[in-house]
């Protein structure tokens, strides 16, 4: 007698996504959420009218099943893509503070679905980072095999 496959027999593979319209983008900035990286791994490309960010990203999906299996959590080096951009802008940090360690909350669009608008990167501290593209298109990809979190402890949020 056969059983039916379980989500949990299913192999891990490394996360691979793209928003193309703010309900994909809602998925992707639950996935980023409390990511680090600092200054020195965020990149223009101009000649591909990119930015590229180098994360290193909590592993949200896995959570549960770390705490199941009382292992620590994990994180895992990603690259963040965005396209089609027209103009970058900062606020709370320089550039230039090559060490400085950004966290970042959340990535939302401000445009119409399929036009132009601004991709909005929040950061802890009251910083951010507004990307104006002329469509919506973003990719998250792992690059690295996860690996135990530093701190052994998963990001907590105080609700006000």
């Amino acid at each position: 007698m056969s059983e039916d496959a379980r989500f949990e027999d299913g192999e891990q593979k490394p996360l691979n996504v793209g928003a193309f319209d703010t309900s994909d983008l809602e998925v992707v900035s639950s996935l980023i959420q409390d990511s680090i990286l600092p200054t020195s791994e965020i990149k223009w490309l101009a000649n591909s009218y990119k930015l590229a960010l180098l994360i290193n990203r909590f592993r949200w999906e896995d959570k549960r099943s770390a705490m199941s299996q009382r292992r620590g959590p994990e994180r895992v080096q990603s690259l963040l893509m965005i396209s089609n951009i027209r103009a970058i802008s900062s606020s709370g940090f320089s550039p230039k503070q090559k060490d400085k360690i950004l966290s970042i909350l959340s990535i939302a669009f401000d445009g119409e679905e399929g036009g132009t608008g601004n991709v909005l990167i929040v950061l802890s501290g009251n910083g951010g980072i507004r990307v104006e593209v002329d469509a919506l298109d973003i990719n998250l990809r792992d690059v690295t095999m996860p690996y135990n979190a530093p701190s052994g402890l998963s990001p907590e949020h105080a609700i006000d």
